[in-house]
């Protein structure tokens, strides 16, 4: 059984309707004392990061996550899902996230960029990976979907397991233990996204 954290910050129907496609049962959970019971967990988001650590923290979920990342079962954080993985973040000010990867997060940096480049980056773009059971069956590098201002940089470089180019390389997915996450929806990236919630439903 899977389930997916519904604090209100998250494309819930979209995460949905893949699982379904997949013919998997999940379900969009919204009591934090009920999250154990699940056999893999889904944390996504859509938003700023400070307001969905305020949202997860008025659910009870902030706890219920860190708790149930502690119980060894696997767990897949989603684009702004993935960021709220590290310790903190700069949007908007400092805030501080689920603590889970060691790491921070940052906004593009555009005076890297050897051409302009609009931010948000938004599109299909390759995500270049290591050897890991999430990318099974996939090329080294495939496209994705991407939607973001902001990237994770990691403390601890083996736990960066996926990276993108976008005025210059960054993580694009991170793994640490049982929890791991992407940045780029696998959910709007047709069949290579799919894969990869295969892969995260049979770890």
């Amino acid at each position: 059984m899977i389930g997916i954290v519904d604090y209100n910050m998250g494309n819930l129907a979209s995460v949905k309707n893949a699982f379904d496609l997949l013919g998997e049962k999940v379900v969009v959970e919204s009591d934090p004392h009920k999250l154990i019971q699940y056999d893999r967990l889904i944390l996504p988001g859509v938003g700023a990061f400070g307001d969905a650590m305020e949202h997860l923290k008025m659910h009870g979920m902030d706890e219920a996550v860190r708790e149930y990342a502690a119980s060894g079962k696997y767990l897949l954080g989603i684009c702004l899902g993935m960021q709220l993985l590290f310790d903190s973040s700069e949007e908007f000010g400092l805030s501080n996230g689920l603590g889970l990867v060691k790491g921070r997060v940052v906004a593009f940096d555009s005076s890297r960029f050897h051409t302009p480049l609009k931010v948000p980056h938004m599109g299909w773009n390759r995500m270049f990976t290591k050897e890991h059971p999430l990318f099974s069956g996939l090329d080294e590098a495939h496209y994705l979907y991407f939607v973001h201002s902001y990237h994770a940089l990691c403390e601890n470089e083996k736990d960066s397991i996926g990276e993108s180019v976008y005025g210059y390389r960054f993580t694009s997915a991170v793994a640490h233990n049982n929890v791991m996450g992407i940045q780029p929806h696998p959910e709007k990236s047709h069949q290579n996204g799919l894969k990869i919630l295969k892969n995260f439903i049979n770890l």
